[in-house]
């Protein structure tokens, strides 16, 4: 009996090192440090909103390269390396030295409803294979614009009364100051939003938040070594008992 009990504490606190640093920590402030190494999958577009006029710049629609070095709290959940997210905010620039950025829940920033949508329009769509260097297929450039126009359209947009409402190319906020845009990919995203009906997967999202730079949109890793060591120590534990 004292020797199973011997093992089960030490299983416990294996795990417990493994699980604090992946699990929200109140403790500590939640940061990570990121610089923009380029795009991935993405066209140039015209846009109008959020503080940009299509009718004098484009915009980058796709994937930004992030790489990320150090991270505190919920920032340690992202490996150090690339990341690739997606611009969350029109009018800033994208930083061109490491930066802390605070990293926020997707709820407290944008609502629970936009959250939402957020959550499963990444959960249906998003293609790990639009973040690195390339090269990338017309298609991918071009479903990776599509899926940034949408992301804009809920961020900008005010909550429509369904997401059969949703419409890229017009600006559907009261005082006009929300989001649309005219370039082809503009039927691909509105197909993407009306789909979204709250039965699709949801992703596990983050926004990096810094003032004076471009915010972004990330998605937390899965778990997977958590899960493989904890299958390892299960494994040694039955090992010891046979």
């Amino acid at each position: 009996m004292m020797k199973s009990t011997r093992i089960s504490t030490l299983f416990s606190a294996l795990l417990l090192l493994v699980v604090l640093p992946y699990s929200a920590n109140a403790y500590s402030v939640d940061t990570v440090g990121i610089v923009s190494t380029g795009l991935g999958a993405n066209e140039l577009i015209s846009v109008w909103g959020g503080g940009i006029d299509g009718s004098v710049e484009g915009v980058y629609s796709g994937v930004y390269n992030l790489e990320k070095t150090y991270g505190t709290g919920e920032g340690k959940l992202w490996t150090d390396g690339t990341i690739g997210a997606f611009c969350a905010e029109l009018s800033e620039p994208a930083p061109e030295i490491t930066s802390k950025y605070s990293v926020v829940s997707l709820g407290d920033t944008y609502g629970a409803g936009k959250a939402d949508y957020i959550s499963e329009l990444w959960g249906r769509y998003y293609d790990p294979s639009w973040t690195g260097d390339g090269p990338f297929t017309w298609l991918q450039d071009s479903k990776a614009a599509a899926f940034a126009t949408a992301l804009w359209e809920i961020v900008y947009e005010d909550l429509p009364g369904s997401s059969l409402k949703w419409d890229v190319k017009v600006d559907g906020t009261w005082d006009g100051s929300g989001f649309r845009t005219d370039f082809g990919g503009a039927v691909i995203a509105n197909n993407l939003l009306h789909s979204l009906d709250g039965t699709g997967p949801m992703a596990d999202l983050r926004v990096f938040s810094y003032n004076g730079s471009q915010d972004y949109i990330a998605q937390v890793p899965e778990p997977t070594t958590i899960a493989l060591l904890g299958l390892g120590v299960l494994a040694f534990i039955r090992k010891r008992k046979a």
